[in-house]
């Protein structure tokens, strides 16, 4: 099957900060008990735009150093079909010729103290499909798949773009999973993009007392209430925190889940918490966030926990997806040509007319 692919393919390149370009370069070559896949979609992330955008996180600052680098394909929300596999490939995965799969994100070493835990999501090298230079990401015609990944099967009735959406809602599973929800439970979403969605959708399986969805944009929260949420509240015309306090004789919530990256959602949460509350943060951010700490400590003791990628989520994802019990027609808003890779990076910027976008190479 390899014998019929084009010697060169179209490719996003990263070269640094506002500098992606669409480039010719050679399709890659399968190693031994490796995949090569036929890159079907891949969905654009709010950590890609924060990428391009020349992020700290990123690119480093006065606190960190760099840690992505350039000359790399981006793209780490993907899914395609195996076009190239051999005998040991087959038996690793579970996997055959033609299977649609989704690929984890985090590409583990296998050798460090986290991943000698359990904890592979951690992995102190910590490569990622999509921006390091050693595996370059879905945004690109064909890509490699090493042997060190994580790779799930997923339908091939659905389409290419629902199944990418994996990535994004395994992430915001392992959310809700740090929130150990609770039956009377009170839980507060910050936010109906992607990730907020796919917060609420993990919520709603754990049964929880409310969920409320927070967030500006009254089409957004018309999603959030198909999804699951038993309260929308839209920041920009209503007191989030007064409605809240109002509707818990004054004690706040149990629960907050931030998935908006914007600052004014963290103080925002620690407000309208009860005592003794948790507060789950996901996102990334583009700026640095300043809150009064002796709100988390003296005030209210509250559990503060991070959350990243969606270790042992994947199966559940991608289950939800499958079983179609999501409005993903609603959810997977745009998908474009790999060409209009800048004007998908623009449209996630905006969040006026998109929720998730994907790039169809």
């Amino acid at each position: 099957m390899n014998n019929t692919l084009p010697e060169m393919m179209t490719a996003v390149i990263n070269h640094g900060p506002r500098d992606y370009r669409l480039e010719h370069i050679p399709v890659p070559t399968r190693g031994p008990g490796e995949l090569l896949l036929k890159v079907e979609a891949v969905g654009i992330c709010a950590s890609d735009l924060k990428n391009w955008a020349g992020a700290a996180k990123f690119w480093g600052d006065e606190n960190r150093p760099a840690w992505a680098e350039t000359e790399v394909v981006p793209g780490h929300e993907i899914t395609g079909r195996i076009i190239g596999i051999d005998e040991e490939a087959a038996k690793h995965w579970g996997v055959e010729l033609d299977d649609r799969v989704v690929v984890e994100q985090i590409v583990p070493c296998w050798d460090c103290l986290y991943c000698d835990h359990g904890d592979y999501h951690m992995c102190e090298p910590h490569n990622m499909y999509g921006f390091k230079r050693g595996n370059p990401g879905g945004m690109e015609e064909y890509m490699t798949i090493s042997t060190n990944s994580l790779v799930h099967k997923i339908s091939k009735d659905i389409p290419p773009a629902h199944a990418a959406f994996a990535e994004p809602l395994s992430c915001a599973l392992h959310a809700v999973e740090r929130a150990q929800l609770r039956f009377s439970d009170i839980v507060v979403v910050a936010g109906a993009g992607p990730i907020g969605l796919g917060m609420i959708a993990g919520a709603v399986a754990k049964n929880p007392a409310q969920i409320i969805s927070l967030d500006m944009d009254p089409r957004k929260l018309e999603i959030a209430k198909k999804t699951g949420a038993t309260m929308t509240i839209n920041i920009a015309e209503q007191d989030a925190v007064q409605i809240i306090k109002d509707l818990t004789g004054g004690y706040g919530a149990d629960v907050y889940l931030e998935g908006t990256g914007h600052p004014s959602a963290v103080p925002q949460g620690l407000n309208l918490l009860r005592k003794l509350g948790r507060y789950v943060e996901y996102s990334v951010f583009k700026e640095n966030v300043s809150v009064d700490w002796s709100i988390i400590s003296d005030d209210k003791e509250l559990d503060v926990l991070g959350a990243h990628l969606g270790p042992n989520c994947w199966p559940t994802a991608i289950k939800l997806i499958e079983t179609g019990k999501l409005p993903m027609d609603d959810i997977c808003t745009h998908q474009l040509p790999l060409e209009d890779f800048q004007k998908g990076l623009d449209m996630v910027a905006s969040g006026a007319e998109s929720i998730k976008v994907s790039l169809i190479p």
